[in-house]
């Protein structure tokens, strides 16, 4: 399976374009409403935070497999990068509440609680990229 697609994040429609490839492909995987609006929630904070903190970047949104022995797993990748200031303190943005633009700081925390893989790689001065899988039930 390889369907991919990759939305350059400079300007808020670029967070709109990549809601929206992210819907449209977790609905061909196979994702219910519900598994839909949680992975277009989790692009949007992704690509918000592209957007708010580095400028540019983009957004890769990817179908993957992973086979485990005879079970055979659907899944839908996100992939955030960017090459903004880097993350000082992943370890405190990684905390509920923790914001620095003055909103929810549900950010991060809340995209590693919507998807079922969540990693974030960040050098500062660098850029840094974040990678969640939700996967198919």
């Amino acid at each position: 399976m390889s369907i991919q697609s990759s939305v350059e994040v400079q300007t808020e429609w670029g967070i709109v374009s990549a809601r929206q490839a992210g819907r449209n492909l977790a609905k061909e995987i196979g994702f219910g409403g519900v598994d839909q609006a949680r992975i277009t929630t989790a692009i949007s904070e992704l690509a918000r935070n592209i957007y708010l903190y580095a400028e540019k970047g983009e957004i890769v949104i990817e179908a993957v497999e992973e086979t485990r022995g005879a079970q055979k797993k659907k899944g839908i990748k996100i992939t955030a990068k960017d090459r903004g200031p880097g993350i000082k303190n992943i370890r405190e943005v990684m905390e509920d509440g923790y914001t620095t633009s003055g909103g929810l700081g549900a950010g991060l925390p809340g995209v590693r609680r919507l998807m079922d893989d969540f990693d974030v790689d960040s050098v500062m001065e660098e850029g840094t990229t974040i990678t969640a899988i939700k996967w198919l039930r």
